[in-house]
């Protein structure tokens, strides 16, 4: 199989990580924050470890983390945490439904209001529009960093100074740019992330959580026991326990830790670079296909290694099947769980195919693929 399907879930994984993460889990055995006896403790102790990793790694040094199972998970913590009754939020026509559902289930029900910022023929959100959208009540702004449509890194910075400036928190999806660019927390003015293990930080599924300012006022959503005060029938509201309802997922956060260190070394750097030297060439090669619409095409500083694209004369979930049927070539096909993104690119309910590399990705992989669209739109 040739795996072009990296910004669902990055594979293959680098293994030894895997095997570390493993090892220390069989040795350390207790459940983390669950007991006063020292192997607990040491338990508590190796996440504490990896919670300053996390937030190091995203330019958020001294922030809380908080785990949870994914970026979907803390989306929810955030928007459900932070919208108060009657306030407003901003968020974008970009966001995947792991942001708009919670979003569209508090305007539903009638806790706040909602707009939707539009993106341009970019594929960018300036923020202008985004202060074009706040009101005096807004409580929120919540965005993606990048797009898993269109892989366009959004100006967040200058989002970062707009609600500084107001006093509105920011919160930001780094589900598709965590650990394929890098992350400056702090210096972008976000008042909060929410990251996956499993894209771009090459970790397990099932592992992921939140960054955030330490003065964010998140109420918990969720309840449930924390180790902590086990007579009061009141949730404790310390950090990071308020957030982290229930037994925390000890090897899912080991292995992290252990990808975390591996991102950070001299090999994955080399692979990073040559991931965006083959986005480039199949870019290249995409445009000499006649019969390929790729939306919003560019490479570069600013772009995540993924296209989008349709073939003239293919509906995306039956080229998705002939690629993976006759070619042993995988990518993504249809609307990747961000419906307003394709309505507003043309694509109606059917999507479009995504090409999304990765750090094992080679030449060979691209190649192949441009020879399987070429043959597909020459009807061989």
């Amino acid at each position: 199989m040739i795996y072009l399907d990296n910004a669902a879930t990055s594979f293959p994984k680098p293994e030894a990580c895997f095997r570390r993460g493993l090892e220390d889990y069989l040795a350390l055995g207790a459940s983390p924050g669950r007991g006063g006896y020292d192997a607990a403790a040491r338990s508590q102790a190796r996440v504490r470890e990896v919670r300053e990793r996390v937030a190091d790694f995203f330019g958020a040094s001294g922030c809380v983390t908080c785990f949870g199972h994914n970026a979907t998970d803390a989306l929810n913590t955030l928007v459900l945490g932070l919208a108060r009754p009657g306030s407003h939020v901003v968020s974008t026509r970009l966001e995947h439904n792991s942001v708009l559902r919670p979003l569209h289930h508090l305007r539903q029900t009638g806790a706040c209001e909602l707009d939707l910022v539009p993106f341009g023929p970019d594929g960018l959100v300036g923020s202008e529009m985004v202060a074009q959208a706040l009101r005096p009540h807004t409580c929120l702004v919540v965005m993606t960093h990048a797009s898993n449509v269109l892989g366009t890194v959004q100006p967040v910075e200058a989002v970062g100074r707009l609600c500084r400036e107001r006093g509105i928190p920011l919160v930001l999806d780094i589900s598709q740019s965590a650990g394929v660019v890098p992350i400056r927390m702090r210096d972008w003015g976000a008042s909060a992330l929410a990251f996956t293990g499993h894209k771009g930080l090459l970790g397990p599924t099932g592992v992921g959580g939140l960054v955030m300012e330490p003065g964010l006022e998140v109420l918990p959503s969720r309840f449930g026991g924390t180790g902590l005060d086990s007579l009061s029938l009141t949730h404790n509201l310390d950090l990071p326990e308020r957030l982290e309802a229930g037994t925390l997922n000890l090897l899912g956060i080991l292995t992290l830790g252990h990808c975390l260190d591996y991102l950070q070394g001299p090999l994955a750097l080399e692979l990073a670079q040559k991931e965006m030297e083959l986005h480039g060439r199949l870019l290249e090669g995409l445009a000499a296909l006649p019969g390929v619409t790729v939306d919003c095409p560019g490479s570069g500083p600013g772009r995540l290694p993924l296209v989008s694209c349709n073939l003239e004369g293919w509906d995306p979930s039956e080229a998705g099947m002939v690629l993976d049927g006759d070619y042993s070539i995988a990518v993504r096909a249809g609307l990747h769980c961000a419906p307003l993104a394709h309505q507003d690119l043309g694509h109606g309910a059917k999507g479009s195919l995504r090409v999304s590399l990765g750090r094992y990705n080679t030449q060979a992989h691209v190649d192949a693929f441009l020879r399987a669209a070429g043959a597909m739109l020459r009807g061989q």
